[in-house]
């Protein structure tokens, strides 16, 4: 690996691991449960992404089938999450 793209990467994962706690302090301190959800689902994408700058700087496919897994549920429970904000259940009768 070129040192460019080994710094680029490190670069990157401070870059996302930064926003990952700016996210996790508006989780903790969002006012209102939609700002937590949206708090929640930017945690999601974030942690997705440093799990694929990871398998680029290390070079296995491994990481890329964990981040789609990551990025299915989070898409999944984001749904779910607006679905019980908007009606107050998830699963209608």
């Amino acid at each position: 690996m070129t040192t460019v793209l080994y710094w680029a990467g490190m670069f990157a994962l401070c870059c996302f691991a930064l926003a990952l706690i700016c996210a996790a302090i508006q989780l903790l301190r969002g006012p209102t449960p939609q700002d937590r959800v949206l708090a929640l689902d930017t945690m999601y994408v974030n942690g997705m992404l440093i799990i694929l700058v990871l398998g680029v700087q290390f070079g296995t496919r491994l990481y890329f089938d964990i981040a789609l897994l990551i990025s299915m549920f989070g898409f999944v429970s984001s749904a779910a999450m607006a679905k019980f904000l908007l009606r107050g259940e998830v699963i209608e009768p």
